[in-house]
């Protein structure tokens, strides 16, 4: 993962920090073959931000209720430390808030038609 070198994560062993982004591909895909879910940039999420999951909806949809515009952001960026480069890892910023080490995923799922 494209992550800032001068912050390993447990130690682990230092590598090339291009100070920057990274083409798509750049990496080994993970073990779903995925490309680049760590690092690189932060994605932002639809979820708007709730300081737990209690109340989070179960059927894989995006938590639209909430009074806080803030959205999730997972996944980390090339100038975050290899800490924050995990899925399980969210933070928040404001709809508004755009800075060099932020993106988005587009993600297209296919639906079936009825026979």
């Amino acid at each position: 993962m494209n992550y800032r070198e001068d912050y390993s994560y447990r130690n682990g062993p230092q590598k090339l920090y291009p100070e920057q982004t990274t083409d798509v591909g750049s990496f080994p895909p993970n073990a779903f073959g995925l490309y680049d879910m760590h690092g690189n940039v932060w994605e932002w999420c639809s979820d708007r931000w709730h300081n737990s999951y209690n109340g989070a909806p179960t059927d894989g949809s995006s938590w639209e209720t909430s009074s806080d515009n803030s959205r999730v952001q997972r996944g980390g960026s090339w100038f975050s430390s290899a800490v924050f480069c995990r899925s399980a890892y969210r933070s928040m910023n404001s709809v508004g808030y755009s800075l060099r080490d932020s993106g988005f995923r587009v993600a297209v799922a296919s639906v079936s038609s009825p026979s």
